[in-house]
């Protein structure tokens, strides 16, 4: 069984399909990992700029990077030359070269193989989790959901994910980065942000975390006893 999570940043997609994905014993793709490696080695290689663009001329360059992926305690941890990732590439720097990467074919391809080889290789179920995973990557999926929260409520739970100070004027600052990278989302020619059809929408807003994740368990455990 796939399991297929989108939704905005901030919506609470990757601890969700996490906590999913272990009640329910399944394996857990965090697509956005794959994505933050590759603006990690764009950061790295200096071919980001201060908003997170990427030179045009080195997008196939940058496909070609030895981004990968290994699995560990029943999720996917990202790689980049054989190294596993883990918070450095969720600096806000990396989050801004991340969407502007994923925006390109050439990274998306390369993401989207790598997820559905996993998924393909995995004996078991999958939750998998990101902007276009019931619309591109796996449209047949048996569970499609579609996550969203309010734009303010996303930046509170951003910082506190990050460990920075809640205030007013750090949530009207992640609200606006929150705000265009929804919006470059939407509008990016290639694989935009939308919910797909026949998607369950999740509005998390004022649902606490085991809320959310039960409304998803509940929903697998229904198909899976129909089967």
């Amino acid at each position: 069984m796939i399991i297929a999570i989108d939704g905005p940043a901030g919506s609470g997609k990757s601890t969700t399909a996490r906590a999913v994905a272990q009640r329910l014993g399944f394996l857990h793709l965090d697509s956005g990992a794959l994505y933050r490696a590759f603006g990690l080695a764009a950061c790295r290689l200096g071919w980001a700029g201060p908003a997170g663009d990427v030179q045009t001329d080195r997008i196939e360059q940058l496909a070609s990077q030895d981004v990968g992926a290994d699995i560990a305690d029943g999720r996917v941890v990202a790689q980049l030359n054989g190294q596993r990732l883990g918070d450095e590439i969720r600096t806000p720097d990396v989050t801004a070269c991340a969407s502007k990467v994923s925006a390109h074919s050439a990274i998306r391809a390369r993401v989207d193989a790598t997820l559905r080889d996993l998924a393909k290789r995995h004996q078991g179920g999958v939750v998998c989790e990101g902007r276009d995973m019931g619309t591109v990557v796996f449209p047949d999926a048996e569970l499609k959901v579609f996550m969203d929260a309010d734009p303010g409520e996303r930046a509170r739970r951003r910082l506190l994910q990050r460990g920075d100070a809640v205030t007013a004027e750090n949530v009207d600052r992640e609200t606006g980065r929150l705000v265009a990278r929804d919006r470059d989302d939407s509008q990016r020619d290639v694989a935009p942000l939308r919910k797909a059809e026949g998607a369950v929408v999740i509005d998390t807003t004022n649902l606490d975390f085991a809320e959310q994740v039960e409304k998803i368990v509940g929903a697998a455990r229904e198909i899976l006893d129909r089967a």
